[in-house]
């Protein structure tokens, strides 16, 4: 399918919520505004969701160190049946639905919980669930699906029928206005037919998500079972991490779906693809953050056991900087979880920005944190668990966790689409404002009606940038020693407006396609949400050393948005893209000369042409 770019783009727009009828901390952030209040004190959940959360957590818990084995799963590339029959007997593929569903109904504070318990036991095991209830059956159908829907459905995602969201095609990613699937309607239902590439769970699943095109209509939404004539999984495919993941690729052919399995209505598929994302992606960060806190266990423990000229390396200053850096991440990584979880919870706030800006700092940070790991374990930290065992040693899986942690950089939004999904909802304020300026077709007089809009706009925006409470060294003083870090956030918050503004005077419509200017824009404001978040956290902890950990997180974390300020305007953007225009004109092949390419033949991107399947259907049924 050709699709142009404007198509693309007003897709994309379409598909987003342009209201903001709750307060976002994440929007004020970026207009300038340090809405501390709304994040401080945040919102805690009753004594009941403490109860279920601690007595579900303790059985988790029992159930992870006596019957989880990571290092079979790793070796064998599958979650053995008997783990799969018992963690739903235990409930864990429910835990968000609600009990009137025959779920356990946590909150999403011991959902996040419970998924970094599991996932430090097996990263497989805790993608398998992320993804069966953050974004398979469970989420979209209990925010969007009516109440038969709901009544069909979740009881049995609660016992353990796994589901799976089926929106990547071969030659389809971020851009859904290509989306080859189609759905078209025949008498009670619609006839399916298309390619998906990358369906976590497809393997196993009993139901499915599945976004396809219907003619006329738009993207829409569907639950399909898993076992109806004409689905074939044509392949399981396998990844530099995550060996358990059951993910393959899943064919359509004439595949018959009842048109009470749409949810919500035709053409609103991708914003309730959207919408289940804003919480869903908090599933993502819980992972990375229980991934940062072992690999802050095992870097204490071995760098107090390791002695080398002396004294334990971690004595020596280079692998002392690593473990600070390691503490303080992996203290606001789950700080980040916690308050975002948190406002999610409450109900109260609008989140897209802050689980966005969530997914993204805690997939990079974590990547980090275990490549620090790593480097501290030296050649032990590259050898596999196994290989350790075998001669006698402790089996630490860091290079699994670095292979593990890798995907999430891409899972549910890569980084770079990360960057501009954020950059678009900080932008949205300068963008409504100019409206018809930066709009190519709009007319003169519309140009003029618009200027004069903006004009009101900047003319009372603008001032309140020049001056806030962050340059008053009595500011936030109820927050002690860690006072300083938020004058600093609520001047830097101020400071990121001001370049935003300036950059958009500069740019206009052309904005859009300053991506790196936009991703340092964005990282700007993840690192200013973190330190909020730490300081927030350590000012309601009781614990004295979280004030510690949140005073060292701030001080790292402020040097890096002072680097990524400088890097706005002082970088090499135009010179890169220029050089890279000649890679890609051939102007460099010579450079590859002397190399050979052992990749196997075959085209890029696999065929998704609507046929029937010719492949042996690898499905692969679990125990109830």
């Amino acid at each position: 399918m050709t699709v142009d770019e404007r198509a693309a783009r007003q897709v994309a727009e379409q598909a987003r919520e342009t209201r903001w009828q709750r307060p976002s901390f994440g929007k004020e952030l970026f207009l300038g505004h340090f809405r501390l209040d709304l994040i401080h004190p945040h919102p805690t959940g009753s004594a009941e969701d403490h109860r279920r959360g601690e007595e579900f957590l303790a059985k988790l818990r029992e159930f992870t160190e006596s019957r989880i084995d990571n290092a079979t799963i790793e070796r064998d590339a599958q979650i053995p049946d008997d783990v799969l029959k018992g963690l739903k007997d235990l409930g864990a593929f429910g835990m968000k639905i609600k009990p009137e569903y025959g779920g356990i109904g946590l909150t999403q504070v011991y959902y996040n919980k419970a998924l970094m318990l599991v996932g430090s036991a097996s990263p497989a095991i805790g993608a398998m669930l992320s993804a069966h209830q953050s974004i398979g059956v469970p989420q979209p159908v209990a925010m969007f699906g009516n109440e038969e829907q709901k009544k069909e459905f979740l009881p049995r995602c609660a016992k353990g029928e796994i589901t799976a969201f089926l929106l990547t095609e071969p030659d389809v990613g971020s851009d859904p206005a290509r989306l080859g699937t189609t759905a078209v309607p025949d008498g009670d239902d619609y006839v399916l037919n298309g390619v998906k590439l990358w369906t976590t769970n497809g393997v196993v699943a009993d139901l499915l998500v599945v976004m396809a095109q219907v003619p006329d209509r738009g993207i829409t939404a569907f639950v399909v079972e898993a076992g109806a004539e004409g689905i074939t999984v044509e392949n399981r495919n396998a990844f530099m991490g995550l060996r358990g993941l059951e993910n393959g690729v899943t064919r359509f052919h004439d595949v018959r779906v009842p048109k009470k399995n749409v949810i919500g209505r035709e053409g609103a598929g991708l914003k309730i693809a959207l919408a289940t994302l804003n919480t869903g992606r908090l599933s993502l960060p819980a992972l990375c953050a229980g991934s940062a806190k072992w690999c802050l266990k095992i870097a204490r423990e071995w760098s107090g056991a390791r002695v080398q000229w002396g004294l334990p390396v971690g004595r020596h200053e280079a692998v002392a900087g690593k473990i600070a850096y390691i503490a303080a991440t992996a203290y606001a990584l789950e700080a980040v979880l916690d308050l975002s979880s948190e406002l999610a919870d409450a109900g109260s706030h609008d989140i897209r920005i802050e689980a966005a800006l969530a997914k993204l700092y805690a997939s990079e940070k974590a990547w980090l944190v275990a490549d620090e790991l790593v480097q501290i374990r030296g050649g032990r930290g590259y050898e596999t668990a196994e290989s350790q065992a075998a001669r006698g040693e402790r089996g630490i899986a860091a290079e699994q966790v670095l292979r593990d942690l890798r995907i999430n950089r891409i899972f549910e939004g890569s980084t770079e689409i990360m960057h501009l999904l954020i950059a678009r909802e900080a932008v949205d304020a300068h963008l409504s404002v100019a409206g018809d300026i930066i709009d190519p077709d709009a007319d003169r007089q519309a140009k003029v009606k618009a200027a004069a809009r903006a004009g009101g706009f900047y003319a009372k925006w603008f001032p309140t940038l020049v001056v806030g409470k962050g340059q008053s060294p009595a500011g936030y003083a109820e927050f002690g020693p860690l006072a300083r870090h938020l004058r600093f956030v609520e001047r830097s918050a101020r400071k990121l407006a001001r370049q935003t503004f300036y950059a958009m005077s500069r740019w206009q419509g052309k904005m859009e396609r300053k991506q790196r200017f936009l991703s340092r824009i964005v990282d700007i404001g993840a690192e200013l949400f973190a330190i909020s978040a730490a300081c927030v956290r350590a000012a309601q902890d009781d614990n004295p050393n979280s004030r510690l950990l949140a005073d060292a997180f701030a001080k790292q974390a402020r040097i890096r948005v002072d680097e990524l300020f400088d890097k706005l305007w002082k970088n090499t953007d135009d010179s890169d893209q220029l050089l890279a225009k000649q890679v890609l004109d051939g102007g460099f092949t010579w450079l590859e000369d002397g190399v050979v390419d052992s990749s196997t033949p075959g085209p890029w991107i696999a065929d998704s042409a609507h046929r029937a399947s010719a492949a042996t259907n690898v499905h692969r049924p679990t125990p109830r």
